[in-house]
């Protein structure tokens, strides 16, 4: 069940954008729209399987977009995002990280009786607890053993792959689907030689732990992984099949700081956000770090020459970058790049897509954030 708040939206769909209450978070549809179709013909050219990440935009409508250009499918971090995306009619979910509760698995069971569900998992335990409530709901799930490439979070060493394998194989219910290869602290390198490096050694990694399954007598049809920080390396490696990027289709500010190495994307994500004060030196907007999230840095203010500094909950400060900078006027709109997609689309119960632009455009759709707040 989608966990979105009944609360209305800050815009109905006919709206200009300066009908938009604030704070809001807004999506340049147009923007949007090419980065969907940028990354698209990308993995078609590179004849990759495109699976985006939905944890970043927790929202049926883009997943369904995406998918309409030629995704095979959505992945999710939680069984909660999983249940809204399916739910919404999505129908094919992978939740690429490990679920060890059993109530959790049940959930995951459940699901699979209406959807195509994949799993990741790096224990025994894990295994065996997915095979039991997947035999007691007589449903199907795929699963991918997660190998640590990098990350030095979840997964297994290379080496022991294959076993795992065995043991996804040994149960009735259960396919072994591949390897999940994910490699997160690559992504904000920012140099593309330092990701390049990293993604080098995860595909050595990958390719171990593929040569561990095979070994184990179990074939291995796939090599999941990839972000938009790295995909092109995982794409040129030859070891990866399937690319699971997903903060290109709105692009923070944090990865716009990244050097580019490949296909270049536009911030589509704004929080639309309005100036209710101002004092000789400082203008203050109404959108603190309850409208977006700071764990990547702050946001940066699009379209003017200011700086951003943390005014708390409710407040951001803004400061001219230089001593003839003009700060905008009381009343007056300005619109924040965030510095992080994912946490930030959490904090809000709409996506308002806007169409024509930020100065002139029109609300061409207001978009449930069907799993905001599944943590689960």
């Amino acid at each position: 069940m989608s966990t979105t708040s009944a609360r209305a939206p800050r815009a109905a769909v006919g709206d200009g954008v300066d009908r938009i209450d604030t704070p809001a978070l807004v999506v340049d549809l147009d923007a949007f729209e090419r980065n969907l179709d940028t990354m698209a013909a990308f993995a078609r050219t590179s004849g990759l399987r495109l699976r985006p990440h939905a944890k970043m935009h927790k929202c049926v409508a883009v997943a369904q977009a995406q998918i309409a250009r030629g995704a095979v499918g959505v992945c999710v971090q939680k069984t909660g995002e999983a249940q809204a995306l399916v739910d919404g009619g999505v129908s094919d979910v992978y939740i690429s990280n490990e679920v060890i509760a059993p109530h959790k698995l049940e959930r995951v069971a459940a699901l699979a009786l209406r959807a195509k569900i994949s799993i990741a998992v790096d224990s025994v335990l894990g295994i065996e607890r997915l095979a039991a409530a997947v035999h007691a709901r007589g449903a199907r799930v795929d699963v991918f053993v997660e190998v640590d490439v990098g990350q030095g979070r979840c997964g297994v060493a290379p080496a022991e792959a294959g076993a795992l394998a065995r043991q996804v194989v040994a149960h009735e219910g259960l396919r072994f689907a591949g390897l999940q290869a994910y490699h997160g602290a690559a992504q904000h390198l920012r140099e593309p030689a330092a990701r390049e490096a990293a993604i080098r050694h995860a595909a050595s990694v990958a390719q171990a732990a593929r040569a561990s399954v095979t070994a184990a007598g179990v074939a291995c049809p796939l090599v999941t992984g990839a972000g938009t920080g790295s995909f092109v390396f995982e794409a040129v490696s030859g070891v990866w099949g399937e690319l699971q990027a997903g903060s290109y289709a709105f692009m923070d500010r944090d990865y716009a700081d990244n050097l580019p190495a490949g296909p270049r994307f536009e911030h589509a994500l704004f929080v639309k956000s309005q100036v209710m004060s101002r004092g000789a030196a400082h203008a203050v907007v109404d959108a603190g770090h309850k409208s977006h999230a700071i764990d990547s840095g702050l946001p940066r203010v699009w379209g003017l020459e200011c700086s951003f500094a943390n005014g708390g909950d409710e407040h951001g400060v803004l400061r001219a970058m230089h001593a003839r900078g003009a700060l905008p006027a009381l009343g007056d709109t300005v619109w924040l790049v965030p510095g992080h997609c994912d946490p930030t689309v959490n904090l809000h119960d709409h996506l308002i897509g806007v169409r024509g632009g930020l100065e002139r455009g029109v609300v061409e759709s207001v978009w449930p954030i069907d799993a905001r707040g599944a943590c689960d």
